[in-house]
């Protein structure tokens, strides 16, 4: 799939400030503007750094129809459909409106622990069932268990996998899924500080944080990449570089929407148990800034 080659953006959910905390749908609209005027290949909703534990069902459905009217096919759009509960995702994938929706990101499951077989059984399960491609997602910082090198290969080999989101923060498991995967099978970086060292070794792009403050940047460094001009890339990379720890600190998506904020385009509100950034996260990002 090349249009999933590029720039993804992981869309945070923009809230009201405290103490309502609605979902901000015009601060939606501002963001998926500012995200594709900035050159991005496509979008991400309902991921991990749109706070998806903390959304409801009726909230996911309203933003999904959203974000679908908004984009008007200006983009592809992926969404975001994991968890721990192979069932209930099956339940998820035959129910939701998927019309306009170009493929299925689908996050490991998370907290159960399962092992590699297990991991296998579920997302063979999913890729059976689901009426659009599915690009697996490795998160081990969140999930507590790693897609192996192996797993990934094994399930490339299902016709409805397409990819995975690599976010294990392992170049060499990198590596060997890049060494031996099927012909047509996406590597995507899940870390924007990796995407130009992963892109040197075969992966297609990125799916990012900081590129909802920064698409340009974002698009415009693994642009350069993909087309051989590391130079370029890693000049781009290295102005990230300073800003990309204070997005982490106090958890995703705080420190990207207190950028976003800075930025005018929503506030920096997040849902419990996340906080707001605190003044002093604030203060040094503005002066990174």
């Amino acid at each position: 799939m090349d249009k999933l080659r590029g720039t993804g953006i992981a869309l945070i959910t923009p809230f009201t400030p405290a103490p309502d905390h609605a979902v901000d749908y015009p601060a939606l609209r501002r963001l998926l503007d500012f995200c594709i005027e900035g050159g991005v290949e496509y979008l991400v909703v309902n991921g991990t750094t749109g706070e998806s534990p903390t959304v409801t069902a009726e909230e996911k459905t309203e933003i999904l129809r959203v974000c679908k009217e908004h984009v008007a096919g200006r983009v592809p759009l992926v969404y975001g459909i994991g968890g721990n509960d192979t069932a209930g995702l099956e339940t998820l994938l035959r129910t939701t409106d998927l019309d306009g929706i170009d493929a299925i990101l689908s996050a490991s499951p998370a907290y159960s622990k399962p092992s590699q077989q297990g991991i296998i059984q579920h997302y063979l399960r999913l890729a059976d069932l689901s009426p659009l491609p599915i690009i697996l997602y490795n998160v081990p910082g969140r999930t507590s268990s790693n897609l192996t090198a192996d797993t990934t290969l094994r399930l490339a080999q299902h016709p409805n996998i397409i990819g995975i989101k690599e976010a294990s923060g392992n170049l060499e498991q990198g590596m060997a899924i890049a060494a031996r995967k099927p012909a047509g099978f996406m590597l995507i970086s899940g870390d924007d500080m990796l995407t130009t060292p992963m892109i040197s070794f075969g992966a297609v792009g990125v799916i990012s944080v900081l590129g909802n403050a920064f698409p340009k940047r974002m698009s415009d460094m693994t642009r350069a990449a993909l087309a051989g001009d590391f130079t370029r890339a890693t000049e781009l990379l290295f102005g990230l570089l300073p800003l990309n720890p204070l997005m982490y600190e106090e958890g995703n998506p705080v420190g990207v929407k207190a950028v976003l904020e800075a930025q005018g385009i929503c506030a920096g509100a997040v849902r419990l148990p996340l906080l707001e950034a605190t003044s002093g996260l604030k203060e040094r990002i503005h002066r990174v800034m």
